[in-house]
């Protein structure tokens, strides 16, 4: 079996510093990559928990990773479900956690899960594939707004209302090529990005709610956390980047009232210290070998020790 290393894999491990008898949550087991490294690094007795929503991404780290035994604890359910799932399972005050949010390699040359322009296949982008509506359902049944603004909110694509209007023209619209067909013709392609790129992000982000699972993951994850304990999230995309820094930087202040308020009225204490003030890029050397690496940006933070 092929071991890819992950992005930023040398970082994620520096930065959650595994220890023997540790517990850590991967929520995005992916092919196991940083969950295999976090395991080495904690031999003998670490133990750790992995999330995929993708059923494959499940079965095939289970072969990857059974070497480990019952040190792994591999669960089909998005990490944004951690919080009711993991204290069953024993992992109720983790020393860390990585969210790697970024498509795996197999989940993009599979044409058959639609992830990816460059190969034909069907209009799907569903991470878990036996559940929720399918990319192809949504450029089928959505209204013109709402079309444009799924692609405004989730891929800043320019001329969105004309997309829109083009693709409901052309409906039905079933496979990746029919759509980047529609995009080639409405959308001018840039020196620098294939016009398609932010359209099929929009897309994927809203079958699947990125960022509302996200959202949602964050959050567990800092209930889930010891005192101590590190949150890791490599995101790929300025939204998904945003929104980690926002909720970092917020988790990290007493008080979150409008500046404009002379008065606190919140009662919030903070949750969080900020371990990475500037988020981590992959090096040169890592962009060399893996050029998907590029977009990669890591930040982590560490859950306040005041608090039992």
């Amino acid at each position: 079996m092929v071991r890819h290393t992950p992005v930023l894999f040398q970082e994620i491990i520096e930065f959650l510093k595994p220890s023997a008898d540790g517990l850590f949550i991967d929520g995005t087991i992916g092919a196991g990559g940083h969950a295999a490294g976090i395991l080495e690094a904690s031999n003998p007795s670490g133990r750790l928990l992995g999330f995929d929503r993708d059923p494959e991404a499940v079965v095939y780290s289970e072969k990857r990773l059974v070497e480990f035994g019952n040190r792994i604890v591999l669960v089909k359910a998005s990490f944004a479900e951690m919080g009711v799932i993991a204290p069953p399972l024993g992992f109720d005050r983790v020393d860390g956690i990585v969210l790697d949010l970024g498509l795996s390699s197999r989940q993009l040359a599979d044409g058959r899960r639609g992830f990816s322009f460059r190969s034909n296949g069907p209009l799907d982008m569903r991470f878990n594939p036996d559940e929720g509506l399918r990319a192809s359902d949504l450029l089928n049944e959505m209204s013109e707004d709402e079309m444009t603004m799924m692609f405004r909110k989730y891929g800043e694509v320019r001329r969105s209302n004309q997309l829109a209007r083009a693709i409901i023209a052309e409906r039905p619209i079933n496979s990746t090529s029919e759509l980047v067909q529609i995009i080639e013709k409405n959308i001018k392609r840039s020196k620098r990005i294939h016009p398609a790129t932010q359209v099929f992000q929009a897309l994927r982000i809203a079958v699947n709610d990125e960022l509302g699972e996200l959202e949602r993951g964050l959050q567990a994850a800092v209930q889930l956390l010891k005192n101590g304990g590190r949150l890791s999230v490599i995101s790929f995309h300025s939204l998904e980047d945003r929104l980690v820094k926002n909720y970092f930087r917020d988790q990290s202040r007493d008080c979150i009232c409008p500046t404009d308020q002379p008065i606190c009225t919140c009662d919030h204490k903070a949750q969080l210290i900020l371990v990475t003030r500037k988020i981590v890029r992959p090096s040169e050397n890592e962009i060399a070998k893996n050029p998907r690496s590029r977009s990669a940006r890591l930040r982590v933070a560490e859950k306040t020790r005041g608090e039992a």
